[in-house]
Order: C-alpha cells, then sequence, then structure tokens
C-alpha cells in the first residue's frame, strides 16, 4: 500500500470545507450576538473529521468531492453544535474547546445553547442545498444524518453517558453501547451518506457503514486514552476531566495498555472494510484508521 501523508490530506479535504464554513452565513438576517456565537465555535478548528469522511466515501463511489461540500459542512455545523451542548454546565461543564475558552463561557449559557439549536437547524439547509447530485440521494443521505445525529444516535448516546456518569459496575459493553451513539453514530452516518450521495449500491453503503462504525470506535478509544496520557496544550483541553467528573472510559475500566490493544484491533476491523477497492481515496482511509489510534490530539 502507497505511503499517504493523512494529516496533509485530511487538512487538504477540509480546507474546501472550512472556505465553505465562512461564508456559509454571510447575508443572513441572524441577530449579530448569535451569528457571533455560531461562528466562534464553527471556525475554531478542528479535524474536520466527519465532513471529510462524506467526502472521501462520495468520491469512492463515484461523485467528485467538490460536489457535496455543502452537504459536508452541514455535517460539520451537526458536529460543533453538539461539541456547545456537551461543555455546557449541565452537561460536562467545560471550560476549554481546542484550546479556546467554550462558547458559554464567551457568551453565556443562554446564547450558547441558541447557537447550538441555531447550527443543528442549519445543518439542513446546508444539506438539502446540495444540487450536484440527485435530490433522491440528497433526500436519503440527509435522513441518515439525521438519524445518526438524534435520539436513536449522537443525542442519545449523550443522555446515556450522563446516566453512566458516576455509577459503578458499569460492564465493557455499556461502555461500547454509549459510545456506538455518541461517537460512532455521526461518524457512520458521515461514511454512509458521502457512499450515499455518490451513487454507491448496496454493498457499497455496506462497508461504508462498517468501516465509520469501527473507525468511530477507535477515534473514541483513543480519545479516552488521550484523557489520560494526552499534553493539555496539544489536545486544547485539560488532561484528566474524564476522570475528574467520573466517567467511565475504556482505561478506567480495562486498563492503558488493553485500551490500546482494543483501538488497533478496531482499526483494523475498519480496513476489512475496504478490501473491495482500490484507489488514492481509499489508501488514505486505511491509513486514517491507523492516524486515528496515533493521533496526539
Amino acid at each position: 500500500m502507497p505511503d499517504v501523508d493523512v494529516k496533509k490530506t485530511l487538512a487538504n479535504y477540509a480546507a474546501a470545507v472550512e472556505e465553505h464554513l465562512k461564508t456559509c452565513l454571510d447575508g443572513r438576517d441572524i441577530a449579530p450576538r448569535l451569528a457571533e456565537a455560531m461562528q466562534y465555535s464553527l471556525l475554531a478548528g478542528g479535524k474536520r473529521l466527519r465532513p471529510v469522511l462524506c467526502m472521501v466515501w462520495a468520491e469512492v463511489a463515484g461523485v467528485p468531492s467538490r460536489a457535496v461540500v455543502p452537504f459536508a459542512a452541514g455535517i460539520e455545523c451537526i458536529h460543533t453544535y453538539s461539541l456547545i451542548h456537551d461543555d455546557l454546565p449541565a452537561m460536562d461543564n467545560d471550560d476549554l474547546r481546542r484550546g479556546k475558552p467554550t462558547s458559554h463561557k464567551v457568551f453565556g449559557e443562554a446564547t450558547a445553547i441558541l447557537a447550538g439549536d441555531a447550527l443543528l437547524t442549519e445543518a439542513f439547509s446546508l444539506m438539502l442545498g446540495v444540487t450536484e447530485v440527485p435530490a433522491e440521494r440528497v433526500l436519503q443521505a440527509t435522513a441518515v444524518v439525521a438519524y445518526g445525529a438524534g435520539p436513536s444516535g449522537m443525542v442519545g448516546g449523550q443522555q446515556v453517558d450522563m446516566e453512566l456518569t458516576g455509577r459503578t459496575g458499569v460492564e465493557l459493553r455499556d461502555l461500547q453501547r454509549m459510545h456506538s451513539l455518541k461517537t460512532g453514530a455521526l461518524i457512520t452516518a458521515s461514511c454512509l451518506a458521502g457512499c450515499i450521495l455518490g451513487g454507491g449500491g448496496e454493498k457499497d453503503m455496506q462497508n461504508a457503514m462498517e468501516y465509520g462504525k469501527h473507525l468511530g470506535m477507535a477515534f473514541q478509544i483513543a480519545d479516552d486514552i488521550l484523557d489520560v496520557v494526552g499534553d493539555q496544550q496539544e489536545l486544547g483541553k485539560p488532561v484528566g476531566s474524564d476522570e475528574g467528573q467520573g466517567k467511565n472510559t475504556y482505561p478506567s475500566l480495562v486498563g492503558l495498555e488493553q485500551s490500546r490493544v482494543m483501538a488497533i484491533q478496531c482499526a483494523m476491523q475498519a480496513n476489512k472494510a475496504l478490501q473491495d477497492y482500490r484507489g488514492a481515496q481509499v489508501d488514505f482511509l486505511s491509513h486514517l484508521a491507523a492516524y486515528v489510534v496515533e493521533r496526539t490530539n
């Protein structure tokens, strides 16, 4: 398999999303403080992993990534809203996100909540605004993202997370279920939506889901590990916050070494879903699975 500079390739795809996000609120009749709060979090940086997955899977299935940039940007709006709400005092009560004060620390709780609400609803305007692929694909892909982001996906996972926080006797299967929803569902939906937009068939869609499911799990396990051994400056948020909040994590349940083994196994499972494909995009997806395990932020 050819060597791939994952960070460079990720950044190249992400740049198109970044440019779209910079202008997607221009000319809109939005209260200035609300618009400022929305853009503060939306343009605060990040890997843009979820939109990039959407774009790359669209290419694997047969459509240029540029055709789905607005849809991918909508996915990032959903992810950003979830971070704003996760950071709120009623949830994780975090002061830093990506090295900057969290939204509610800058704009107050009420405006932070509304900024999250606004980004969530704006996401669907962006996704449904895609015009370079058939409308029926856009509708199907949008439904997939809505399901992955909603009560049977990301939001439901956040609820389970709150219920498990501080609880003793939590089993590994409980943690896996929670993270398959909270983290994995939107990552999986991003892959599947891209495949649908690209015109992929049933087998392609199944592969996209399998890749996303295992990549999401690998990503979350790595996140849990970084909260124990990571560098605060690189992470842009305090290290050890999970333990301080009484969170159940992979290291707390199975230890650091076994957590690393599990993350590698998940990355390997993700790559099994790519066996039917060839090309630069597939090489990137394969190396990306290893990258999410080995990353330092």
